[in-house]
């Protein structure tokens, strides 16, 4: 039986670079045998909580040291980590906890109330990180070495944002993981063992474990840890840090291009990555403009764990699109409206993006039809719109269920978006379909003004119809001070709609 763990991630760089500093929070820094030491010294506490290989053990922490290590520690211990998003309320909490089936809570002090009234309605064993947990630690006879899992064994299980309705389990194994991170570090950008990079990226979701925590330590290169992003500070502690890899989502990116014109000094940026929702042009030229440095946007779901595919250097890079799957990862277009196979469609045609390899899932945990309805054919259909061309970049058009149908034409939310801001008093835009009795659905444009502008509805309404096709241009214009975003930061278009759909 072939075997495989993600503490083996850790425990290599501990035999191969032990003084290598593996993590900087604050003034802590940590070399990757220290931290290895410390995550056996948990996993050890763990055993003697009576965690055993394939216990669920749920992990609710900011960006702050404790987390990598208690990562590291429950993989060690051959748990599933259950990685619990800090916004969630208690009732939340509760559901993750329940639907995962998990034993023992770890929470970090700041999320202790919440963490706990879930835990507790539940009869869950919580330990709180820091002082509790390390005492524990300290008490433990350490594991000698990580506990052997399968290949295909659970990992870890990301409770997906929930788009849908009831966020569902996604399982992952010990396989996916290795090699989502694997590829990552070796095969897709230009990842070197003596580079820096910023965890800026909330740990608990897919994009900031795979991509910073785990590719950056599979490379053997060193994690700066940012437990609240801000971008003023993300600068200063850049620059301070020496750090040249940034990894983000597109509001991290705009906050950061904005920040940049009043920043003392500015940190020289070699690999910059983003994912988790579309990065309009816009905002990567604004970006690459004040940085000086080159973004590479990619594409991913918790289900492909997550990451899918990405602009490669050996392939080239292209704005406005998710670059070339990754090594071993098949990305087609299959014909959207056929649900029950898999019916993959020539270059330039607009489909369903459906993806297959070494990164997709083991399924839904406990719900075998909606994973029957996800993995069809050896594929994993994503919901999610996109075009390949003829140099196979593949573009996002929009996910399957935000396409507006006015007045029976088709529009892509990303479309509009991507021209409205461009308008200079336009921060951030969203592009929502309202219901309406003679168009059947209306475009509605929800808009966060730029700092210091106060723009006008009907101008940029005007505006907007100068620039787009005389379907797609937004009909009514709201305004928010802050979009409602999800656990990844994606901005949640059902609460949207939710709040313009009765609104006259």
């Amino acid at each position: 039986m072939a075997t495989l763990s993600v503490a083996a991630i850790l425990a290599e760089n501990a035999r191969r670079r032990p003084d290598t500093t593996a993590l900087v929070e604050g003034d802590l820094r940590l070399t990757f045998a220290e931290v290895w030491h410390r995550a056996l010294a948990q996993a050890g506490a763990l055993a003697g909580l009576g965690v055993r290989p394939g216990d669920r053990v749920a992990l609710m922490a900011p960006n702050t040291a404790e987390f990598p290590v208690a990562y590291y520690a429950i993989a060690a211990a051959g748990g599933v980590v259950v990685p619990v998003h800090l916004l969630l309320s208690a009732g939340e909490v509760g559901h993750v906890l329940q639907d995962s089936g998990a034993s023992l809570l770890l929470v970090h002090p700041t999320k202790g109330g919440t963490g706990r009234a879930a835990a507790d309605a539940l009869g869950v064993r919580t330990v709180t990180l820091g002082e509790e947990f390390d005492q524990l630690a300290a008490d433990a006879e350490p594991l000698p070495s990580y506990v052997t899992r399968a290949v295909d064994d659970p990992a870890v299980i990301f409770y997906t944002s929930g788009t849908t309705g009831v966020p569902k389990g996604a399982v992952l194994s010990h396989f996916n993981i290795v090699m989502n991170a694997t590829v990552h570090a070796f095969d897709t950008n230009d990842i070197r063992a003596d580079d820096i990079a910023l965890g800026a990226l909330p740990l608990f979701h897919a994009f900031g474990q795979t991509v910073s925590l785990n590719s950056t330590w599979r490379a053997g290169a060193t994690l700066v840890l940012l437990p609240r992003f801000d971008a003023a500070r993300a600068i200063e502690l850049m620059v301070k840090e020496g750090v040249n890899t940034f990894h983000g989502v597109p509001t991290m990116f705009v906050a950061l291009a904005a920040a940049a014109q009043d920043a003392e000094a500015l940190p020289e940026l070699r690999v910059c990555v983003s994912g988790g929702a579309s990065l309009p042009v816009a905002v990567l030229e604004r970006f690459e403009a004040a940085f000086g440095a080159r973004v590479h946007e990619g594409y991913g779901l918790s289900e492909t764990s997550p990451t899918a595919t990405v602009n490669q250097p050996v392939f080239g890079t292209r704005a406005g699109t998710i670059g070339h799957p990754l090594w071993g990862v098949d990305v087609e277009i299959a014909r959207a409206e056929v649900e029950s196979r898999v019916e993959l469609l020539p270059p330039g045609e607009l489909g369903e993006v459906v993806i297959r390899g070494h990164n997709v899932f083991s399924g839904y945990l406990g719900r075998p039809e909606a994973t029957a309805e996800a993995l069809v054919d050896g594929w994993f259909r994503t919901g999610d719109l996109g075009t390949k061309d003829e140099d196979g970049f593949l573009r996002i058009v929009d996910r399957k269920k935000d396409v507006i149908i006015r007045g029976g034409y088709n529009v892509y939310p990303r479309e509009v978006e991507e021209v409205l801001v461009r308008h200079p008093g336009v921060a951030q835009v969203a592009v929502i379909g309202l219901p309406d009795e003679l168009h059947g659905e209306e475009v509605c444009a929800v808009v966060v003004p730029a700092p210091g502008t106060a723009p006008d509805a009907a101008a940029i309404t005007a505006w907007s119809r100068e620039h787009l096709g005389r379907h797609k241009y937004p009909r009514r214009v709201e305004f928010t001070d802050a979009m409602p975003l999800g656990p990844s930061m994606k901005v949640l278009k059902r609460e949207l709609r939710a709040r313009y759909a009765d609104r006259p």
